[in-house]
């Protein structure tokens, strides 16, 4: 069943139990899907994520992550509002493009793509511009594989009053985040990251208080996340368009089984043991990593090419030919290529990849 490992930041590689979750057929208007499936999820959402549930809701959107992304910008920042993204990559960069999109009130604090997000920065920038209501920011910038310091971030965030919204599309599920402890008000992840499910649908992770104002604001019906929520309350588990059953049903597999590895924590230390095998690995085979170790993340890691003439497309294939498939770099200053450590993989897959790679004999 399985032709090669997905060594990507998602979609990846899920277990055969996650794929069989998606053998058998729902209907959306059931209340063994609404209630039995959907709401149990909603419920087992927030409990990962804060340590005061009580505060918080779980919005189910069907799409990829940027779809949840743009509906939580396009619900949650009313005209008269002022957005500060921070970006150091592609997906920081994307809000900007949808905030301008929606002709929000925005700004964009560039950093260095190999860089963290400075909180200092936008404690700073704060302090001068009183104006800025929201602030946005991706935790883990799977453009480079950068964890950005959510926790100080928040601090100084949270510390003028400002409402944080948090793109944690590739942590969620695989790094510890206590939205409660950090004030997070809005997290956006995906089905397809480290809960391990499948592609198709996205979620909300909001502070119930706020998501209640955002009532009027959107600009868009498929993308009301307040009205994709009030019908979600209401109905029990209801969506307001049909929604991806299988998926959903798939997702509720990947949550049990994420339980069962032992919940976030574990699979963390799972992650972060990937990575490192992979890391010492391709070191001492002569490869470099792009970002130093205190920034990295253990969700995928960016390697320069060893020269001028290294040939990607053929490490690659030769790579798929045994049974591993990576990912191309993204950044513009320097050619790299990424390989993902989540998903349904262990780290005897990656002493094994070590290993084709130094059958490969990669001249430096």
């Amino acid at each position: 069943m399985r032709p090669y490992l997905l060594l990507t930041p998602g979609p990846l590689t899920t277990s055969e139990t996650v794929k069989e979750a998606m053998m058998s057929d729902w209907c959306t208007w059931d209340e063994d899907y609404n209630i039995g499936i959907v709401e149990v999820i909603r419920k087992q959402l927030v409990e990962l994520a804060s340590s005061r549930p009580e505060e918080y809701t779980a919005v189910l959107m069907q799409g990829s992550g940027t779809f949840c992304v743009e509906a939580t910008l396009g619900s949650a920042v009313r005209p008269e509002d002022c957005l500060l993204v921070a970006a150091n990559g592609a997906y920081g960069k994307r809000m900007g493009v949808i905030a301008d999109y929606y002709h929000l009130n925005c700004r964009v604090m560039q950093f260095e793509e190999t860089q963290a997000v400075c909180p200092e920065r936008i404690g700073e920038y704060l302090d001068t511009h009183p104006e800025v209501t929201h602030v946005s920011v991706v935790h883990c910038e799977t453009t480079t594989g950068v964890l950005n310091p959510l926790e100080e971030i928040a601090k100084v965030v949270k510390a003028r009053g400002k409402v944080l919204i948090v793109d944690a599309m590739s942590s969620f599920g695989g790094v510890p985040i206590d939205m409660a402890a950090l004030g997070i008000d809005f997290l956006i992840s995906s089905a397809n990251k480290c809960i391990q499910g499948v592609p198709g649908f996205g979620f909300i992770i909001a502070r119930r208080s706020l998501l209640e104002q955002c009532r009027g604001v959107a600009r868009s019906l498929s993308l009301d996340l307040y009205d994709q929520w009030s019908t979600m309350e209401k109905g029990h588990g209801k969506w307001r368009f049909t929604s991806p059953t299988h998926v959903v049903r798939a997702f509720m597999q990947a949550l049990k089984e994420l339980q069962m590895e032992g919940g976030v924590v574990a699979r963390h230390a799972r992650y972060c043991e990937n990575h490192r095998i992979l890391v010492e690995g391709m070191r001492s085979l002569g490869f470099r990593t792009l970002l130093s170790d205190d920034e990295q993340s253990p969700v995928i890691t960016s390697f320069y090419y060893p020269d001028a003439d290294f040939d990607f497309k053929a490490f690659y294939y030769a790579l798929k030919a045994k049974g591993f498939v990576i990912y191309p770099g993204k950044i513009s200053q320097a050619d790299t290529f990424r390989i993902g450590n989540i998903g349904d993989v262990f780290p005897t897959d990656f002493i094994r990849l070590i290993e084709e790679v130094r059958k490969l004999d990669i001249r430096f």
